[in-house]
């Protein structure tokens, strides 16, 4: 674990939320992990755990990811947890205080993230991030939304304001310093 290294967030890429609208960007956010396994970064997976009488259960109703197998992050990506670290969290952001603890320990001051949710769970991390004086990139083509492309679309403009324009961007324009360019397979 490099501390002048950034960290890659994969945000949520669990089985409940990888549906038929999000599904698309498993093999995006797989190959990306690999990458960046292969160049040496440290990779944070983030798992979302809902609760009986959560807020999501009290406002909206919600009670799904309670449990396996919908809680489990998505087969492709099975054989890369051992490689990182798995942060359970029970609101959108990384930051719950256990995780504030282990950016500050490890010594991230740059994230990548990426998976699901870009409306909420990505977008929050990323603005969490902002706000505590890290450098946050949101990669828009390693994110989606179970909600749909209409509610990916509306986080990346909400992030846009949020952390920057120009923290918004695509898998292929992370530095080749950080993750170098991919090879033809």
């Amino acid at each position: 674990m490099k501390a002048d290294r950034p960290v890659l967030v994969v945000t949520d890429m669990q089985n409940g939320f990888v549906r038929e609208q999000s599904v698309h960007i498993v093999p995006m956010v797989v190959d990306l992990v690999r990458r960046w396994r292969e160049a040496g970064g440290d990779i944070l997976f983030t798992r979302y755990l809902n609760y009986p009488g959560s807020p999501f259960e009290r406002f909206f109703g919600w009670s799904r990811l309670q449990s396996a197998p919908e809680t489990d992050i998505v087969p492709e990506l099975q054989q890369y947890l051992s490689g990182g670290t798995i942060l359970d969290k029970k609101i959108y952001s990384p930051f719950s205080e256990d995780g504030a603890k282990l950016f500050e320990q490890r010594g991230w001051k740059e994230a990548y993230f990426c998976g699901i949710a870009t409306e909420s769970c990505v977008l929050k991390g990323a603005v969490d991030a902002f706000e505590r004086n890290l450098t946050p990139w949101l990669i828009s083509d390693a994110s989606a939304s179970h909600a749909g492309p209409e509610a990916h679309a509306a986080g990346l403009l909400v992030a846009r304001r949020f952390i920057g324009p120009g923290q918004v961007i695509r898998g292929a324009d992370i530095p080749a310093s950080i993750l170098p360019v991919a090879r033809e397979q």
